[in-house]
């Protein structure tokens, strides 16, 4: 008995659905379930756990706290993050930037707002590593607006391909800036999966629009074309 192929499934999940909390000093929304919000039906996709968008005020942020066996990225989309972790780094992540850490074993961090008139947007990601007890790890690196700009840059990968940072897991990130008008193609092999949010600006993702905050489940594989109703920027991950 022959099965024919489902083909292409597309879940949106809008940004205004997602979890909300705001302690004044951090107005943060969760894409899947985390910390005090919870939703069975929304508890990560594949590998990928926290999508969260957070917005802090000046001079604030998240004192030091500890993680274990996660692979934690961010990108920030206006304003800068000061780091310190207990692997001794001590940077500045600034838009345009990706940051990785494995946590593996454990590590202590802290990542805070250094100005004290600028706010902070940026994203916070975290995706199951393939495996536990890693040895802690911390990069960064800048991918300036030109290689964003028009295209999907691939900017984390299992194997560090193109530059990239390299991921404990099976797992790619792609960024994109696009101008009003402009468009880019994704084609998603039939075994993968992909999540793409929306970060900034508005889309057509093959026939729905996804405005800032969305994003939206694709499987079975396809050609996905994404095009900018105005200046937006994505986020695209790659997912076994």
């Amino acid at each position: 008995m022959e099965f024919s192929h489902p083909g292409p499934i597309m879940t949106v999940r809008r940004a205004k659905d997602r979890g909300h909390a705001n302690y004044g000093w951090l107005d943060t929304r969760h894409t899947f379930s985390f910390a005090d919000y919870f939703d069975p039906d929304h508890t990560g996709f594949r590998g990928l756990r926290v999508i969260n968008e957070d917005r802090v005020r000046p001079g604030a942020g998240f004192e030091t706290h500890g993680h274990r066996d996660m692979e934690i990225l961010s990108y920030v989309l206006e304003g800068a993050i000061a780091h310190k972790d207990s692997m001794g780094h001590t940077e500045t992540l600034h838009p345009g930037e990706v940051q990785r850490m494995t946590a593996g074993t454990g590590v202590l961090h802290s990542e805070f707002n250094p100005s004290t008139t600028d706010p902070l947007h940026f994203y916070q990601i975290w995706i199951v590593p393939d495996q536990t007890g890693l040895k802690p790890e911390y990069e960064q690196k800048a991918f300036p607006e030109g290689e964003r700009l028009g295209r999907l840059r691939l900017v984390v990968s299992p194997d560090g391909t193109d530059g990239s940072l390299r991921i404990h897991a099976d797992a790619r990130m792609y960024v994109a800036l696009l101008v009003p008008g402009g468009h880019v193609t994704y084609d998603l092999a039939p075994d993968r999966h992909a999540w793409v949010q929306v970060a900034r600006g508005s889309v057509t993702l093959d026939q729905e629009t996804l405005s800032a905050g969305d994003g939206a489940a694709l499987t079975g594989g396809g050609s996905h074309p994404i095009a900018a109703h105005e200046r937006s920027e994505l986020l695209l991950f790659d997912l076994a």
